[in-house]
């Protein structure tokens, strides 16, 4: 926790001194968005310590807090009523991510209270929902003013190179990914011993 609130610290300083919104520089400084949010989330999985943290972690809180998503997405949309992104971006586009979101209590349910849904029912879920968020991650890369813009050239992303948006993906992105690699890694552990048994 204290790593996080220093780095939103950090990124929301350099929002708010417009760092971000510079295009005509190299590397693009929208790569130091997302980068070092992706960096954390390897090491994590790459050192023994960070994968006995994420193995600890309660399932049922991981999958709850997918439900973020919802108004995450609201968020977007208003952005883009605004023209700082583009329609792609949101649920009227080719993101679907709030489909997560709305999901995410809907899953809780079935599979914790219920049990009406196992294991690999929630794997099955995590699988989707992190696909829907590499969708959106990847419209929004290809959207933004960087050399490898391809999409949306008549209105790019720049809506989260402006303070507060800067969160967007440089914390709110990684944890929400984090979330779905922890718990799919909890699953997997717990489907080969259930195999083994």
């Amino acid at each position: 926790m204290i790593g996080i609130i220093i780095w939103m610290t950090f990124v929301g300083i350099l929002g708010v001194s417009d760092f971000f919104r510079v295009v005509d520089v190299f590397p693009p400084r929208f790569i130091f968005l997302i980068a070092p949010g992706m960096l954390v989330i390897l090491i994590s999985f790459l050192t023994k310590k960070g994968r006995n943290f994420h193995g600890k972690l309660n399932l049922k809180w991981l999958t709850l807090l997918h439900s973020i998503r919802i108004p995450i997405e609201i968020v977007l949309f208003y952005i883009f009523m605004e023209g700082y992104i583009p329609e792609l971006m949101t649920f009227e586009g080719y993101n679907y991510d709030i489909l997560s979101g709305i999901t995410a209590p809907i899953i809780y349910y079935l599979a914790f209270k219920k049990k009406w849904i196992g294991n690999k029912g929630l794997l099955i879920w995590n699988f989707i929902c992190l696909a829907l968020l590499i969708n959106i991650v990847t419209i929004a890369v290809l959207s933004a003013q960087t050399p490898i813009q391809k999409l949306a050239f008549d209105q790019p992303n720049i809506g989260v190179t402006y303070f507060p948006f800067v969160w967007l993906p440089s914390i709110i992105v990684p944890i929400v990914l984090y979330a779905h690699l922890a718990s799919i890694s909890q699953i997997l552990r717990a489907l080969k011993k259930e195999n083994n048994n």
